[in-house]
């Protein structure tokens, strides 16, 4: 969703998050490997005086809720950082759609928009130091189980059915 602010006459209203899946299946051992690739396109996050969304209700919820998200995304890289025993994953639909991405075999790469205006210094300052953050993060393999690649938690002993296919990855 696109919407009109003083700073952009199509601000980007909201998140898109596309994943896509896909798996292959090695005829001669039928083993199964599955991965996902994540594209995210982030809104940018808002001070309500520049944009003057805080003079329109329905743009201040927005940029509420865009702030809230993009915050909850910055402490959830800082705790991956830190090396915590907890991650807040599901303090936003976001972290939680893109944990995967931070845990077990995930790889992540950021590409980071810029502002070349001089009144936007600030909202660019802010990215790059986000972006110094988001590439201190090393994913953890601890969420993985050894021996199946499944998440931790599931029964990596448990005798397969006749023509079952468990997921199998390299850990």
């Amino acid at each position: 969703a696109t919407k009109a602010t003083k700073c952009n006459d199509q601000s980007s209203r909201s998140h898109c998050v596309l994943i896509v899946r896909f798996s292959k299946t090695d005829v001669a051992t039928g083993v199964t490997k599955a991965g996902a690739l994540h594209f995210c396109d982030l809104a940018g996050s808002e001070r309500l005086a520049k944009s003057g969304s805080g003079d329109d209700p329905a743009l201040l919820r927005e940029a509420q809720a865009i702030n809230k998200s993009l915050s909850a995304l910055g402490n959830t890289m800082s705790a991956l950082v830190a090396g915590g025993r907890h991650v807040p994953f599901r303090d936003s639909k976001l972290t939680f759609l893109l944990q995967e991405c931070f845990t077990g075999d995930g790889k992540s790469l950021l590409v980071c928009a810029l502002s070349p205006e001089s009144d936007n210094v600030n909202e660019s300052v802010g990215s790059l130091r986000f972006a110094q953050t988001v590439s201190q993060v090393t994913a953890s393999t601890k969420s993985r189980c050894q021996t199946c690649g499944d998440k931790l938690g599931c029964k990596a002993d448990k005798t397969e059915a006749p023509g079952e296919k468990r997921l199998r990855s390299k850990p």
